[in-house]
């Protein structure tokens, strides 16, 4: 299947339009990244404490981040997350503690926020209570006389509650009517012991300030070593100007990717680093195919000026970009409508590198290769010839002997 059948399109000569968008944007993500929202990073590299928190009813949110200012949490970020009708959000607390129980009281902190006043001081709140609090509540009150095997009855019953809870009716109860399925006797006990608030903590995350910062730098690492990598096996299999191209093409990729994040003030977590990795292989792979075109057209078009060997290049690989790119952008783009708000960074990350990088690898490498090759020229006072292969014509000496 081709979409573009003996196309002649200029790339080249349109270059300058082109590097004038690249830099455009590359220009305004730097701006954000040091003059306007910085580098947005996520608790997984700064430290915190995620919350998961479901509710019985939609959650007002500008209520709920009110309860939290009144506890002192005036940084906490509120963020929704799954389907509205899921109710749930997520609420991520900034840490400027280092011990790991300053931070189990930051997250303590935030569900006594939500909670507010209890009805009932004597009370506890069943929404998120402990299998061990309806323990000793039920062991306490011994609804069903359950004789010598209390202790183990009663672990079965409380820990049925809590699957009751967790799996069944999403981490809340709204009503003690859902707990009809359980014997009367317990249900009366738990209603005399317990109260329904109107949220349930459904899952919590810390990620202690050190840990945030070696995942930082290993972050850093392997980026920086994925890129230094790729310069090494494309100077072997081409030469180094070939690599470096490259190289430039993926970090310009990577740059206004990170520098979107900053400027829509998204947060970069190790999902988002992943989905950076992803699309630096797969920029690279694009970058990859065009260069393996032009080197085949150099040895083929030896009267040819390298810019029209690039641009024929270029066009000839042209419907195979345009498929490969395509139906991978439609895949990151359903998953990024659809894949939910865990996801959301990650498959935003994805839809704007491929984005760039089927975009690079025509307008940014191949032009840097004529680039060179010009100042090459220029240097040494000749005409613009096909960059050099050294590689191939070793190969070739090679079969020669």
């Amino acid at each position: 299947m081709e979409f573009f059948r003996n196309s002649n399109i200029d790339f080249l000569g349109k270059k300058w339009y082109f590097l004038a968008f690249s830099l455009i944007f590359s220009v305004a993500g730097l701006f954000s990244l040091f003059f306007w929202h910085g580098l947005p990073l996520g608790v997984d590299f700064r430290g915190g404490t995620l919350v998961y928190v479901k509710f019985t009813q939609r959650p007002d949110e500008n209520h709920v981040r009110s309860l939290l200012a009144k506890a002192g949490l005036t940084q906490a970020k509120l963020q929704r997350i799954g389907q509205p009708e899921m109710n749930e959000l997520l609420i991520s607390l900034d840490i400027q503690e280092t011990s790991e129980q300053a931070l189990d009281a930051g997250k303590n902190t935030i569900i006594q926020a939500l909670e507010g006043t209890s009805p009932d001081p004597n009370k506890k709140d069943l929404n998120n209570a402990s299998s061990q609090s309806v323990f000793d509540a039920l062991l306490t009150a011994d609804p069903v006389r359950a004789g010598t095997d209390a202790n183990q009855r009663y672990q079965a019953i409380a820990q049925q509650i809590v699957d009751l809870r967790d799996k069944e009716h999403g981490g809340v109860f709204s009503s003690f009517d859902q707990l009809k399925v359980l014997d009367p006797n317990v249900v009366q006990v738990l209603q005399s012991s317990f109260y329904l608030s109107n949220f349930g903590v459904r899952n919590v995350e810390i990620v202690g300030p050190q840990v945030g910062k070696q995942l930082q730098i290993q972050a850093y690492k392997a980026i920086g070593l994925s890129l230094l990598g790729m310069l090494v096996y494309l100077w072997f299999r081409f030469e180094l100007i070939y690599g470096v191209a490259a190289v430039v093409a993926v970090f310009h990729d990577t740059l206004i990717t990170v520098g979107a994040f900053s400027m829509l003030n998204k947060e970069i977590s190790l999902t988002v680093i992943a989905a950076i990795l992803t699309l630096t292989g797969y920029s690279m792979n694009d970058t990859i195919v065009v260069f393996d075109r032009i080197r085949e057209n150099v040895k083929l078009m030896r009267r040819e000026s390298l810019a029209q060997i690039v641009n024929i290049s270029i066009n000839q690989t042209l419907s195979r970009t345009i498929l490969t790119s395509g139906l991978t952008f439609l895949t990151v783009l359903s998953l990024f409508l659809f894949g939910g708000e865990v996801l959301h960074g990650f498959s935003f990350a994805l839809v704007i590198g491929i984005l760039i990088g089927t975009y690079s690898s025509i307008f940014i490498a191949a032009p840097m290769l004529v680039a060179y090759q010009g100042w090459r020229a220029n240097k040494k006072g000749l005409a613009a010839q096909a960059v050099s292969l050294p590689a191939a014509r070793s190969k070739e000496k090679a079969r020669a002997r």
